[in-house]
């Protein structure tokens, strides 16, 4: 047995099912172990994209996606990918290869320390300079990887070492069950909340993983406080439930951001400090407990006034047998708020009939037409914030979204990975002009496995979120529009549908007839933006927070 087999039982091991990616020639000796073995080589148009597909894998089933590389440029269009895990809690591998390192013929030729370039954007990272160390480096990566805060991490396997000569097993595989809190952080953080007047609960990022949402929801229905969500903590618990919120999508100024002002306790539940906060803490302001699988990271935004570290989900459950509603809370505000925001958010303007379209009415046809356990993929722009807010999710993990490194080109490759591992379910990636053209040659990748894929692409020829913030900046408008392909025979030239949406209401017919039919669509839809700035004026937010 060589060290490139020896790899590959360790990866079967662990469950490995796929391993997206582009080999290269350092890699052959991998790529003709994995021929034989039970992993699906799905072989991707660009790293980057390979990366954000294993990334997926990992957000969605808690188990770490693989992804694979050669050396030089190929392990360095990993890095954004890297990053996009590391910020957004995903569990993943990244596997590159090199040139030999016990005797080379060809100098420095495409030779750069990826071990060292990977080093801030990964949770650990190793060179393999010995076979005999591969159970142990692939066992330590599956546990650093899972562990909270998960992440990724990256080895880097030569191509001398590769076919090198090795007599090891794999190691055992054993899970860690992480302890909970202690009865005293439990009591006091009991306490806190009886004591307070108007307390919150805040479900963020870590909420959406380690199947900590049953809790959630069992916490709400036995105390009857009301909640909302950070954008990736989004649908945790079901948005249509009667003391959902909604979802902070923006910094500030928003229906939220009323309730998060009258709050006087703030439950935070899973915050992550990549993840931007929906408030800002004061040195007189609310009280904030900060529940989570590890200590917060204190700055001077977030400093909470107690911690109770450890299981979050045993925790919350531990947390709603130690609470009693209180008849002195004084919850009609949130009530109030509720009502307000399931007029003006989740339905106002849903049903407009101009063309093209504004966002309320595309997110309005889209939740029409998405099952309940039907997935949205989000890419990066201004329609992500209209998603955010607007569009209710009704289960865990089905509105994939990034608020971490929000980078833009992930929402088609996070799409297609999204559907391998969840076939039976429906999935559209939803992705701007700018974002789809990043990674569109993936449609390629989701026409040749087959998949049953929905792609919209929102057109307004130009770089929409920025354009946005330019204006809000007092700026003109200038560098930021770009030209287009023909979206409909883009899509046929792979061998996918194409649609062009013209007129109110079709959307919803295309979706229906997509989903019909199978295969892989792009629908191309026209967006007006004009709303942008008439909803996130200052005046609307100050009108409802007098309620």
């Amino acid at each position: 047995m060589k060290t490139s087999d020896l790899l590959v039982r360790c990866l079967e091991n662990e469950g490995v099912e796929y391993i997206f990616g582009i080999p290269g020639e350092e890699n052959l000796d991998f790529v003709e172990s994995l021929r034989g073995s039970s992993i699906k080589l799905v072989l991707t148009r660009h790293e980057q994209a390979a990366g954000f597909m294993a990334a997926t894998v990992g957000r969605l089933t808690g188990r770490v996606g693989v992804c694979l590389s050669t050396l030089g440029p190929g392990a360095t269009n990993f890095v954004t990918s890297a990053a996009y895990a590391l910020l957004g809690g995903m569990p993943a591998l990244f596997l590159t290869g090199q040139k030999p390192i016990r005797a080379s013929k060809q100098g420095r030729f495409q030779i750069i320390d990826i071990v060292q370039i990977m080093q801030p954007v990964t949770k650990f990272t190793r060179q393999i300079v010995d076979g005999n160390n591969v159970p142990n480096l692939v066992r330590e990566c599956f546990r650093v990887a899972r562990a909270e805060k998960p992440g990724p991490v990256h080895l880097e396997l030569p191509e001398d070492i590769a076919s090198e000569p090795v007599e090891r097993e794999p190691f055992h595989v054993t899970d860690v069950l992480p302890p909970g809190a202690s009865e005293r952080a439990i009591q006091k953080a009991a306490e806190m909340i009886q004591a307070a007047k108007r307390p919150l609960l805040l479900i963020a990022s870590a909420s959406n993983r380690n199947n900590t949402a049953p809790a959630l929801r069992d916490f709400v229905d036995r105390t009857g406080l009301y909640f909302l969500s950070t954008q990736m903590g989004k649908g945790a618990i079901d948005e249509r439930h009667p003391r959902c919120l909604g979802t902070a999508a923006l910094s500030a100024r928003d229906y939220v951001h009323c309730a998060i002002d009258r709050a006087d306790l703030i439950l935070n539940v899973g915050h992550d400090v990549s993840e931007k906060p929906p408030f800002i803490m004061q040195a007189d302001g609310k009280c904030v407990i900060h529940v989570s699988y590890f200590p917060a990271v204190m700055d001077d935004v977030y400093f909470p006034q107690h911690e109770v570290i450890g299981c979050t989900t045993s925790n919350m459950r531990m947390l709603a047998d130690a609470i009693t509603p209180s008849d002195d809370w004084d919850l009609d505000y949130f009530g109030r708020m509720r009502t307000e925001i399931d007029t003006h958010v989740f339905k106002e303007k849903a049903d407009v009939s101009s063309f093209p379209n504004i966002p309320q009415r595309i997110v309005a046809d889209l939740r029409h037409a998405m099952p309940s356990d039907g997935i949205l993929s989000l890419d990066n722009g201004m329609y992500k914030i209209w998603f955010a807010r607007n569009y209710q999710a009704h289960e865990p993990n089905t509105v994939l979204l990034d608020n971490a490194l929000a980078s833009m080109g992930a929402g088609l490759p996070a799409a297609i990975a999204a559907k391998i591992v969840h076939p039976d379910r429906k999935v559209v990636a939803i992705c701007g002009d700018g974002g789809f053209m990043m990674n569109s040659q993936e449609m390629e990748t989701a026409v040749r496995l087959k998949l049953d894929l929905v792609v919209i692409v929102l057109r307004d020829n130009g770089y929409g979120m920025i354009k946005w913030k330019q204006a809000g900046a007092g700026f003109p408008v200038f560098g930021l529009d770009f030209g287009n392909p023909d979206f409909v025979e883009y899509a046929e030239s792979y061998g996918a549908h194409g649609t062009r949406i013209e007129r109110t209401g079709q959307l919803v017919e295309e979706l229906a007839a997509a989903f019909e039919a199978g295969g892989v669509h792009l629908i191309e839809v026209p967006v007006d933006y004009s709303e942008n700035e008439a909803v996130f004026l200052e005046a609307l937010a100050q009108k409802t927070c007098i309620l």
